[in-house]
């Protein structure tokens, strides 16, 4: 069965950073397109970047420049190294890959930026 396991969340002091993974099984890794999403209480889910099978990235205005999303095909991980954190940033964060015909959501993990 398709899968999407997040890790990496937890607690931070704004200024720190974090490194989230997602890691797949049952899914052709290699030929979809994967991305990050974030949904904060009262608040829309939104994207934060997302990545093609080749590389090619693409964020949202808000972390530009301190986010980076990564993907390592071999290992079918996908990966979100975010710095700078801001209070802003906290939010459940959700990996999503699409394969056109299937797109499968991770259950999420808990990203807090407090002092």
């Amino acid at each position: 069965q398709a899968q999407l396991v997040e890790s990496g969340g937890g607690l931070v002091q704004p200024g720190g950073s974090l490194r989230l993974s997602c890691a797949a099984s049952g899914i052709i890794f290699r030929v979809v397109r994967t991305g990050w999403y974030r949904q904060a209480p009262g608040k829309e889910r939104e994207l934060v970047a997302r990545i093609s099978s080749g590389g090619f990235t693409d964020y949202a205005d808000s972390v530009k420049g301190r986010f980076t999303i990564s993907r390592d095909n071999a290992k079918n991980v996908v990966y979100l190294q975010m710095n700078s954190l801001k209070v802003e940033d906290t939010a459940v964060y959700y990996c999503k890959t699409d394969g056109g015909p299937r797109v499968t959501w991770g259950q999420g993990t808990q990203v807090t930026v407090s002092s």
